[in-house]
Order: structure tokens, then sequence, then C-alpha cells
């Protein structure tokens, strides 16, 4: 589970995704320099610091979810970054300018020292996100992290059908634990998002899961459409919905904003297969977030490494600022000079920054050519012919659960 969204509470800095009240612009530590693109342009995007960095734990996980974003060959426990590690990268992160932290995983609360992680996160200066399932946590613990600094915790759902919930999860009782969370949070007076992963099997329920996001006091609700990477993509075919039932959560969630404006803030995400115009996939690539993953490999975004060629620095033998900076992975598409067309001319390559490179990867075989999500790409109607097709299957195929020592159908 590693779902990113903007975080805002009093006081609190807006992620890079561009959340309302946001109160810092992206900065860099004192003393380091802007570096030269590519294309020898002085882009000053490519000069600041990250906005925000999502540090995933561990990849253990008690719950199943068939899309899940971590990789289908997973780090080992074993292998883990220790405490004094993610010490040191949190501080380093704070060094560097990230103004936002986000705790995920597998399930970070898995972890028994997140309470150190999220007191020397927070002292050094970072907003604290943790991304939780929230079934392994207790009243006391939850205490423990807000007296430690955690800032925000952001709830994954799967449905608050009970049946479908644990079907998606493979998981029982989890949505009476979510539920007694929520009462725990309201308590102790911590901002709360709920996050719903849509797709084919839950998404009849989204005015439920709007009405109980309300019910439990959250300050925002995300209706994220499911990406398919990793996880999601082995799973495609048993997820994806109609053009229709998707264009129907436009509406839901449309008059659900005019309802509860001012008391719930909404995040909204359409899957790329229906989109005519490619979103730009974690704010550009390299321009303002990055993933370290439990070993401690830096990468662009989540699904960085299904492309080939590309080099990914780990933080136990080189600094994050100079990962960051000077990073291989980082370097290589990042700002434009690495497109072809139709992007490098096009009058959104600076909006969209060409869109998804894995996606490019995974539908055409080749990172560099247009992602297959715009209506410009040669793919796109391949592209939209395929989610057409599995979705109106009348008899999807079973889930393949995410497990971390293999995959379960």
């Amino acid at each position: 589970m590693n779902e990113i969204e903007p975080v805002v509470a009093e006081g609190a800095h807006s992620s890079s995704s561009g959340a309302e009240g946001a109160q810092t612009s992206p900065r860099i530590a004192e003393g380091a320099q802007a570096w030269p693109r590519a294309d020898h342009s002085t882009e000053p995007a490519c000069g600041r610091a990250p906005m925000g960095l999502l540090a995933e734990l561990t990849y253990r996980c008690p719950l199943q979810c068939p899309y899940c974003s971590n990789p289908l060959e997973m780090d080992k426990p074993s292998t883990e970054l220790s405490t004094a590690e993610w010490q040191r990268v949190f501080k380093e992160a704070a060094e560097l300018g990230i103004l936002q932290l986000h705790l995920s995983g597998g399930e970070p609360t898995a972890r028994k020292d997140l309470e150190e992680l999220v007191k020397t996160a927070s002292q050094s200066g970072m907003y604290t996100n943790l991304i939780t399932a929230g079934v392994l946590l207790t009243k006391d613990r939850l205490k423990a992290l807000q007296d430690a600094g955690l800032d925000h915790l952001q709830l994954s759902i799967q449905d608050v059908d009970e049946a479908n919930a644990e079907k998606i999860s493979a998981y029982k009782g989890g949505l009476a634990k979510k539920r007694e969370l929520c009462g725990w949070m309201h308590a102790l007076g911590m901002p709360l998002t709920v996050n719903a992963p849509i797709h084919r099997a839950n998404i009849e329920n989204l005015p439920a899961i709007v009405e109980f996001a309300v019910a439990m006091g959250a300050n925002r609700l995300e209706v994220a459409h499911v990406q398919y990477y990793a996880w999601a993509l082995k799973n495609r075919a048993a997820l994806m919905p109609t053009r229709e039932q998707m264009m129907k959560t436009v509406e839901i969630v449309d008059a659900a904003k005019e309802k509860y404006k001012g008391i719930m803030v909404f995040d909204f995400v359409v899957p790329d297969y229906y989109a005519s115009r490619p979103k730009p996939c974690m704010g550009g690539w390299g321009r303002g977030s990055m993933n370290i993953t439990p070993s401690g490999r830096v990468l662009p975004c989540h699904a960085a490494e299904s492309i080939p060629g590309l080099e990914f620095d780990n933080v136990r033998n080189k600094s994050l600022s100079d990962i960051w900076l000077t990073g291989q992975a980082f370097e290589k598409y990042r700002g434009t000079s690495w497109m072809k067309e139709p992007c490098r001319s096009c009058d959104r390559r600076e909006i969209d920054w060409g869109g998804c490179r894995c996606q490019a990867m995974m539908m055409t075989g080749d990172p560099t050519n247009v992602d297959p999500a715009c209506g410009l790409s040669p793919r796109h109607a391949e592209f939209v012919a395929l989610a057409t097709a599995e979705s109106h299957v009348t008899t999807p195929p079973p889930f393949v659960y995410r497990r971390l020592g293999g995959t379960v159908g």
C-alpha cells in the first residue's frame, strides 16, 4: 500500500501535487546547487528539492489486496533498513529540503520501531503522514505515535460492505477495526484521510463509501481508481470497470463535493485507460517526489524498476542528496530533452511531462514512446480497446492475491 495524496492540515505544507493551502515553496537546503539539465536549459523545477518522500518501511502486510502497488518480487524482511539507517535517511531528507514524509509499506505499523522513526522525522521538521490499513493499530499505539509527532493518518479501505472488504483484502474483521480506529482518531483530534481504491469489485458501493468517510469524521476522501501496475496489472481483467461505471463515479463525486463542501475535501483519480491525456506521473519524473524501498533503493516512482537499463542507487552507499541531484535513474527522464515526437513539440510537454514512462514501457516496449493513455499515441485506441474488452467480460477471473512469498490465486 503506498498511495500518496495531498495532506493539508492547519500549519502543514502541501504535497507536490499542488494541494490547496500550500504555505512553503519547495526548497533546497542551504548551500545546495541546482544541477545542469541534459539539454543545458535552466528550468527552475530541476533545481529544487522534492516536496515529498515516500518511505516504504516494509513490504510485510497482513492484507493481500490484488491491486497493491508493491512489486511482484518484494524485498525480504531480512533486507529492510535498520532503525538507525532510516533515521539517518530522514535527517538527510530534511536537510535536502523535503517537507512531507509519507510512511508506507506494505503495512508500516508492522515495524516495531515506527514510533522512533516518526519521532526522528518530526524532530527533523517534516510533516509526517502514516499510510496504513489500520488493522494492526491499537488505541495506545496510536496515542504513542501522536506523542512521537505523527501529524496525519491516511486510512485505506477496501469496501464498506464487510463481506466484500474481506474478499478483496483476504483479511477477516478488517472493517470493524477500521471503524474503531476512526473513533480513536476523532477522540485524539488527529486529521484523517480515507483512501478508497476503486475498481470493478467495489465501484457500485461508492455512494456508501462516501457516507462512511463522512460518518468517520474524515477531513479528506481520496476516490482513486486503481492504476494498473504491479499486482493491479496482474489482476487488471478482474479489476477493470467499464467506462460507464467510471463516468458514474464522476457524477457521484461531483455531487458529494457539493453536498459536503466545507466538511470534507475530495481527491479524485481516474484510470488512465479512460483518459484522453496522460497524468503527470508523480508530478513529473524526478521533479517533486521520490520513493525508497524497504531495502534502501531510491526510485523516481513506484514502478520504475519495471524499466530496463535504469540504475537505482541505495541509501546505504550514497547520500539522498546525491541520489536526487545526480542519480542516473532520476536524470534519465527528467525534464523534456528525452522526449520523442509527438511529446517533444506538444504544448502540454511541461504540463504532463510525457505521462508515465512505466506505462509506455509496459504497452509499447519503449519507455521513451508517448504514454498510450494520450490520445496522440498510435497505441491509444488499442489501449482503450483492451480496457473495454476486459471490463465487459461477464465473469471476471479470480483475484491473484498479493503475498510476500509469492502469488496465490
